[in-house]
């Protein structure tokens, strides 16, 4: 079983909460952190913008990850969200044995 850490801004409390209650909701994420809002500053068509965003951090697996990124398109506002997917090379396995069963299709 491989892990992945996907990380994802939302562009506020609620629609991040509501993504991450899909995902998991769907077992295509084991957990979802929600964090405190950070600055993002990024150029998008020809402009610099400054935006309040609410990074998610998701665990799910390699398995998985396909069909995590078509819900994250589908329940994101933004036309091109950041989806970055991050396989972890070590941690607990334990946690990493229930990330699996708790995305397992059921």
């Amino acid at each position: 079983m491989e892990a992945y850490l996907v990380i994802t801004n939302l562009p506020d409390r609620d629609s991040a909460a509501k993504l991450a209650q899909a995902l998991v909701a769907q077992r295509l994420a084991a957990c979802v952190n929600v964090l405190s809002p950070c600055r993002s500053i990024y150029r998008w068509r020809g402009k610099t913008e400054d935006a309040e965003e609410f990074p998610m951090l998701i665990k799910t697996t390699r398995e998985r990850y396909a069909a995590l990124e078509t819900a994250i398109r589908a329940g994101h506002p933004y036309e091109l969200p950041e989806i970055i997917a991050v396989p972890l090379a070590a941690g607990l396995p334990a946690y990493l044995d229930w990330v699996e069963s708790e995305t397992r299709p059921a």
